[in-house]
């Protein structure tokens, strides 16, 4: 066994998560939670912003998250005030309560996209069902705004079970 450790710290590899927690991560904090939705709505990503409360409001997985077209949150171009949503990992349907600020988000983020009833809501582009969903999560906005890393953290924390049609 120290022959093994010798020859790692002569090539200077080392294990990627040496001296990093790893396992289950604690949950966000409320003022976590808040401190990103203040960030967001001052830097106007009220797309990001949508995605973030739904996210918060349904505890859905992010596979789910991003899967969520616009008829299941806002058929009529107006927020629900509950949805209901089937999970792909499990197949059971969830039923949620949007917050009114929630709501407000959605409504404003429809607005600005122009998204249809059959669109994805959280994808700027439509893309086939399978695709890895956080391959299309852009870590900074194409007019060259600041990334948000918080965001990005949680939505990489929630566990996702994918299904890939082949």
């Amino acid at each position: 066994m120290q022959h093994h450790q010798d020859a790692l710290s002569a090539t200077g590899d080392y294990p990627w998560n040496k001296g990093k927690l790893v396992g289950p991560k604690p949950p966000l904090r409320p003022k976590h939670v808040w401190s990103i939705r203040t960030r967001l709505h001052a830097l106007g990503r009220t797309r990001d912003l949508a995605i973030f409360d739904l996210a918060i409001d349904s505890k859905l997985r992010g596979c789910d998250v991003v899967a969520l077209k616009v008829e299941d949150v806002a058929p009529h171009g107006y927020a629900l005030d509950r949805a209901t949503v089937r999970q792909q990992k499990t197949g059971r349907s969830v039923r949620f309560e949007l917050s009114e600020q929630t709501r407000q988000a959605i409504e404003d983020y429809l607005r600005a996209a122009n998204k249809k009833p059959r669109d994805f809501f959280s994808l700027r582009d439509p893309v086939r069902i399978g695709v890895c969903p956080r391959a299309n999560m852009p870590v900074s906005s194409p007019d060259g705004s600041p990334s948000l890393g918080s965001t990005q953290a949680f939505m990489a924390r929630i566990p996702c079970a994918e299904r890939r049609q082949r």
